[in-house]
């Protein structure tokens, strides 16, 4: 009881991160056009081409709000 909060919260966080994961990103998406990334994760996904959002956010240097950023964008 004591801990149940808790762990609904993880259970919460796993649930949004599988779903991530199952957000492809197709292999032609012009990062370019999304004009409100940061800057190091607009190099960052240039470079690496992530195919995943869930890749996407495990990425160092890309912050939570720019994998947000790029989930609105894609149309989700």
């Amino acid at each position: 009881m004591k801990y149940e909060r808790y762990i609904e919260k993880e259970q919460d966080i796993v649930q949004r991160m599988s779903q991530m994961e199952e957000l492809v990103i197709p292999d032609t998406f012009d990062y370019d056009k999304v004009a409100a990334l940061s800057n190091e994760a607009l190099q960052k996904f240039k470079k690496i081409r992530p195919r995943t959002l869930g890749q996407a956010s495990r990425i160092s240097g890309v912050n939570p709000s720019d994998v947000q950023i790029l989930m609105v964008y894609m149309g989700r």
